[in-house]
């Protein structure tokens, strides 16, 4: 059995910017702030909802050091180092070692996407350099790579290779993983709407979009069950998957980013070649939100 990095809700934290597109430190604290006292069990820094694809590798580093920084270990922060370069995935892998990260998560590799014999030997090249917890990042939809249950299951003989960050939308495909895998390697939802059925099927948790707008209703839906009370998660799951949804309406993170500015949180937008809702798509995101009384 191998050590849990969380349970519960960890939030794939927005980047926040300024007008000139410079991160905006003072704002990052502020909701550093937010997440851990409403709730969050765990912050993911500079991963595809912080925008990472568009972080030259200072900005990904300064930004990874802040937040662990400001955090301060009261939750764990799990670093965003996945690259489809595996070499550089180990140097950033290492450097968000040096500062202190609880964890990494690590992308497969995109566009020169790879076998699954291929996934095997990166992520275990990875693995052997670094002396942090992996959690591998499944986002076929993005990638084009999908990591089968029988991959997971090599990778879940190295110590290192801890859990799965899965967002292959394949439920199926889940429980053949925990089946396989048991304790050896554990499974967080990568897709809000899925949080609960995974949790069911024996997942930690959820890496969550959802929970920058609503961290304590997040944590809440997965506490909740995990204390026993599955009544309770299955109606926030309910309550609020329509605003899950609604924040998947565009690109991520452009509609978590807009409805944040909407509430008030001012994190400004995302940089190119992500671009703004058009003012039909965000009337439509508007009116979800006052749905939820949100704004």
């Amino acid at each position: 059995m191998k050590k849990l990095v969380y349970t519960g809700s960890g939030v794939a934290l927005v980047t926040p910017m300024h007008k000139d597109g410079s991160i905006n430190y003072e704002k990052f604290g502020e909701l550093i702030e937010f997440q851990i006292s409403h709730g969050t069990d765990a912050i993911i820094a500079c991963a595809t909802t912080g925008e990472s694809p568009v972080l030259n590798h200072e900005e990904h580093c300064k930004a990874l050091e802040y937040v662990i920084q400001k955090v301060n270990k009261r939750v764990p922060v799990i670093a965003s180092t996945g690259s489809n370069d595996t070499a550089y995935a180990v140097q950033l892998s290492q450097e968000a070692e040096r500062m202190g990260a609880d964890a990494l998560l690590s992308v497969t590799p995109y566009y020169n996407k790879t076998s699954q014999a291929g996934l095997v030997r990166h992520y275990t090249y990875i693995a052997d350099r670094v002396n942090l917890p992996i959690i591998v990042y499944n986002v076929p939809s993005r990638t084009g790579c999908n990591i089968k249950p029988e991959t997971y299951l090599e990778l879940s003989k190295h110590p290192n290779l801890n859990a799965v960050k899965e967002a292959n939308g394949d439920i199926s495909s889940v429980a053949k993983t925990i089946a396989l895998c048991g304790d050896d390697f554990y499974v967080y939802s990568g897709n809000d709407d899925q949080t609960l059925p995974m949790l069911a099927l024996g997942g930690k948790g959820v890496i969550s979009v959802f929970a920058n707008v609503l961290p304590q209703e997040m944590h809440d839906l997965c506490a909740s069950f995990l204390s026993g009370d599955a009544a309770k998660s299955r109606e926030l799951t309910l309550k609020y998957v329509e605003l899950m949804n609604a924040l998947f309406m565009d690109v991520n993170p452009i509609p978590v980013k807009a409805a944040m500015n909407e509430m008030g949180f001012d994190v400004g937008d995302c940089r190119l070649p992500l671009t703004t809702m058009s003012e039909a798509a965000l009337n439509q995101l508007r009116e979800v939100l006052k749905k939820y009384q949100l704004i």
